[in-house]
């Protein structure tokens, strides 16, 4: 169980004072994980939660509070460690009051400000506010006295605000020192303002001035009415009585009474109509309604409305009523058309979309709008991801123009390469682990086909579920109100989505395949065929992409795959999605593979002699960080993800990996070999430096020494055998770890091939090194005509046996400089060649000598004593072929003076002999 937090602990406060909302940073220890494990923070015991802002475990930003206490602790508390103390406090400052002429940062309440005239709170409008500077020049405060002042203007004021404002003081306070042309410069610019105050009141004026004017010409037309209505009056009166004399003079009564009769019948038959009128006016003005509402987007007002005229009139009689019924009809076509245009317009939400469904249900509508509506949006689907490719397309080819220009050098490689971020690295320690970080700006550098892969699939995730939902909607008949589903509508919609299941399924899996063979247009071009590669490619292919960015598509994709899941579509739709996964998986584990090989290709350019204590360059370290790096960018891609399956199940990938890891392993074999075999001067060594603590007998190599070919050699064979030790078998454990097949059989080409160069490159410093000494043996028995028939008595070993150990010695001292442990593998072998041409010439010597022949045993013996450590079964064997070739000694005074000349020679030699007398020396067996 692990163990729980301290609690938080404030050390600092930056301001450490300040008013109330004053922004303040909080640093401290422990003052949580995250920004949902703080639950409490409080400022003089006032809570800041709500403007907490949590940065890191030692940093909060957020702003004080309106506190009671003027100065109090900061208190942080979270989920993990609990309530906090504080070493710091903070104090809490009260606001100053700000007049209206103050210059204010913050927003100030012009409703509750304070009046110095009555030193009391005031409301005001914002209206009456005026400008702290009337003047308009630089305010330059005087320093006379107060007192000074208000005893020369007694009962005045410097506020011109104040009702008592005295001009004079106004100056002398705030322009002692101004000078008279600026004092002239302010008065025009009160003359400005008086001038803008009466131009505002005169433009108030000229933009009501014909309002003005029609007021006028109706008060003047009202008034010659008046007076001509009445002058007609009076005409009119007079007129009427006569009219009245005569006729009370020639009508009779019946004709008086006929007249009101037919007044009456008229008026009733008016009374009638307008009440015929009133009763069905809402027939009557439902058109005209019907298009005011269609205007204001009242559809439900609509529909209810003719819903009602047609319960009411539809089957009317009544030649008046079916006219305009009949006008009624035609508007609602008109507005059926209308409907299904909103309805297959592109882009449109769910929400409008079923909306409008609903409504051209309830229309009757002909047809199957949902229908319409799911299919036009398909077209609109794969429309939009279509057009998306071509703009993509297009945008390359302009920036691929644009970097072809004479005047631009842009080919350089954007592919991160594990050799770059090795030579960055001032000390590499084997088994240190890569840290790779994602540019920030990355989208400005990603390839075109991969930002288009992100912006298809955003595409396809954003419309498809809405799509999707459609079709579920209608299904269910969750689409249609009520009363479509009273009159069985929804009944015969839930038939249709049934017989048009097979046709919905091919419109998704339509979608799905375009969005596939579209992505693998852009990254997987040879998975087309010709036909469709023209259809969905378009891309130009100059390089593939690299292993970082498939990976990045690959994550995008598996997004796009999840969201598609979550919306319940069924997986055989979805199958087409995990198809082109894993392709692109496998994709990916090549081309890194191949892009790694060419980067370990690359590493003898890396190769910078540096030995260390072991006798190892940094270069097996480099090759096994690189395949690391490369491996440790797979793992995602390796990982299956839910419904994913292996990236190794068919054999065929299985085979590429398998000879993809080989050749890299090939390569840096390749690679080591280049290196120990390259001219004197193809190869910088003016950086080499050895072990200062192993022993150096014979000179060591100085920085400013050049290597020899021999020196190249020693260090590769060092390095061969650090590789078939350690490196590839850390290797093969990785491979194992990551999943790869047939690892066995990379480690074991790999052994053997490295083992062959291994030989190799021993072969050829052996050569270099045993040949000379084995050449000098036999000029240097016979050196000054000696004869081993005719000889003196034996005095010591003679100078040629000498100079053969001091060569041996020599090579001895080169090989530990570089690695102690090649050194018995090295001076074993060249013990043998001495061993067997020192055999060789003692067989071609017809006879010796009582003396030669104790010349040449004391010799024999003298060198198989020196390297007896490094004594070999085939130097054994031919040390003893030599000394049965000599005669045998049968006195015992010939005896005991070789034992003599032999602890001669050991005593003499004691120094230069010391190497070849180690206390523990692992013997390798060629």
């Amino acid at each position: 169980m692990s163990r729980a937090r301290q609690p938080p602990l404030v050390t600092g406060i930056s301001p450490n004072e300040g008013i109330s909302w004053t922004k303040v940073t909080i640093r401290g220890e422990n003052l949580g994980t995250g920004p949902t494990d703080l639950i409490g923070l409080t400022i003089c015991g006032h809570n800041c939660l709500l403007t907490a802002e949590w940065m890191s475990a030692s940093k909060i930003v957020c702003r004080v509070g309106q506190a009671k206490n003027d100065k109090g602790d900061i208190i942080v508390t979270t989920k993990s460690g609990g309530k906090g103390t504080s070493t710091v406090s903070f104090k809490l400052l009260k606001p100053e009051k700000i007049g209206i002429l103050d210059q204010s940062a913050v927003w100030v309440d012009e409703m509750n400000y304070y009046d110095m005239r009555t030193d009391r709170n005031k409301g005001i409008p914002p209206l009456s506010l005026r400008p702290a500077n009337p003047l308009g020049i630089d305010i330059d405060k005087g320093r006379f006295p107060q007192k000074d002042l208000e005893s020369l203007f007694p009962g005045m004021s410097a506020d011109f605000t104040s009702e008592n404002f005295s001009a004079a003081w106004y100056l002398i306070e705030n322009h002692s020192t101004t000078s008279f042309d600026q004092l002239k410069t302010a008065v025009v610019n009160l003359k400005k303002q008086a001038n803008k105050k009466n131009e505002g009141s005169l433009a108030y004026v000229k933009g009501g001035l014909s309002t003005f004017f029609e007021a006028q010409d109706a008060l003047s037309a009202i008034h010659q009415k008046l007076e001509a209505d009445g002058t007609e009056k009076v005409e009119g009166s007079m007129t009427q009585k006569l009219e009245n004399v005569l006729n009370r003079a020639s009508n009779t009564a019946d004709t008086l009474f006929q007249e009101v009769l037919g007044r009456k019948d008229k008026a009733d038959s008016t009374r009638n109509a307008l009440n015929v009128l009133q009763r069905f006016k809402f027939l009557f003005n439902l058109p005209l309604n019907i298009e005011r509402n269609i205007q204001k987007g009242d559809y439900d007002v609509v529909i209810n409305d003719y819903e009602k005229a047609k319960s009411l009139f539809g089957k009317t009689e009544v030649q008046v009523f079916k006219k305009y019924y009949a006008e009624v009809e035609t508007r609602i076509e008109s507005l059926r058309e209308l409907l299904l245009d909103k309805l297959l317009e592109t882009p449109s939400t769910l929400h409008d979309q079923k909306r409008y469904i609903r409504y051209l249900s309830d229309l009757h509508a002909p047809g199957d709008p949902a229908w319409q509506c799911i299919g036009a949006q398909h077209q609109w689907i794969l429309q939009l991801m279509h057009n998306c490719k071509e703009s993509y397309v297009k945008e390359q080819k302009g920036r691929n123009a644009l970097l072809h220009s004479p005047m631009l050098d842009l080919d350089s490689d954007v592919r991160p390469s594990p050799i770059g971020h090795l030579s960055q690295t001032a000390s590499l320690k084997r088994g240190s682990s890569f840290q790779s970080g994602r540019d920030d700006a990355w989208r400005y550098k990603a390839p075109q086909q991969v930002v288009f892969v992100e912006k298809l699939t955003k595409l396809v995730v954003s419309q498809l579920p809405n799509f999707w939902k459609l079709w579920v909607s209608y299904v269910n008949g969750s689409l249609f109100s009520e009363t479509a589903e009273k009159s069985g509508q929804m009944e015969r919609s839930k038939k249709n989505a049934r017989q048009r299941q097979n046709d919905f399924k091919k419109m998704i899996q339509e979608v799905m395949h375009s969005l596939v063979k579209l992505i693998r247009g852009a990254l997987l071009p040879f998975s087309l065929r010709e036909g469709e590669l023209r259809q969905y490619g378009g891309w130009e292919m100059k390089s593939e992409l690299s292993g970082q960015w498939l990976t990045h598509v690959i994550q995008t994709v598996r997004l796009s795959s999840e969201s598609l899941t979550a919306l319940e579509i069924p997986n055989d739709m979805l199958q087409i999605i995990q198809d082109l996964i894993l392709d692109l998986r496998v994709r990916c584990i090549i081309v890194t593979l191949q892009h790694t090989a060419e980067d370990i290709k690359r590493l003898a350019e890396k190769e910078d002699w540096l030995v260390d204590n072991e006798g190892l360059t940094s270069l097996p370290s480099q090759f096994e960080q690189c395949i690391i790096h490369s491996l440790q960018s797979l793992k995602t891609v390796l990982d299956c993800k839910p419904g994913e399956t292996s990236v190794f199940q068919q054999q065929k990938t299985q085979e590429d990996v398998c000879q993809l890891s080989i050749g890299i392993m090939q390569g840096f074999i390749d690679c080591l070999e280049q290196l120990s075999t390259k001219p004197d001067g193809d190869i910088d060594t003016s950086h080499l430096s050895v072990d200062v603590s192993s022993p150096d007998l014979f000179g060591s190599i100085h920085e400013e020494s050049s290597l020899s070919s021999e020196q190249r050699l020693l260090i590769a064979l060092s390095n061969c055998r650090y590789l078939e030790r350690h490196t590839f078998l850390n290797i093969a454990e990785h491979f194992e770890k990551h999943g790869f097949q047939g690892v066995d059989k990379i480690t074991q080409v790999s052994m053997e091939s490295l083992k062959e160069l291994d030989q190799r490159l021993f072969e050829m410093y052996i050569e270099f090194k045993a040949d000379p000494i084995v050449g000098s043996l036999e000029p240097g028995i016979y050196a000054g005509y000696f004869d081993w028939k005719d000889c003196l008595v034996p005095t010591g070993v003679r100078n040629y046996l000498k100079e053969a150990l001091v060569n041996i010695i020599a090579v001895h001292a080169e090989v530990f400089t570089i690695s102690k442990d090649l050194v018995p593998r090295v001076i074993s072998r060249v013990v043998e060649a001495v061993s067997e041409e020192l055999s060789r010439l003692m067989q071609c010597v017809s006879s010796f000598s009582k003396n030669g022949a104790l010349q040449a045993k004391l010799e024999i013996c003298a060198l198989r004593d020196t390297v007896a450590i490094y004594l070999t079964p085939e130097s054994k064997s031919s040390f003893k072929q030599a000394l049965e070739a000599l005669p045998q000694l049968s006195s015992g005074t010939d005896r005991k003076l070789l034992e003599e000349l032999l602890n001669k020679f050991k005593s003499s030699m004691h120094l230069q002999l010391t190497c070849f007398q180690a206390s523990s020396s692992a013997m390798m067996k060629t």
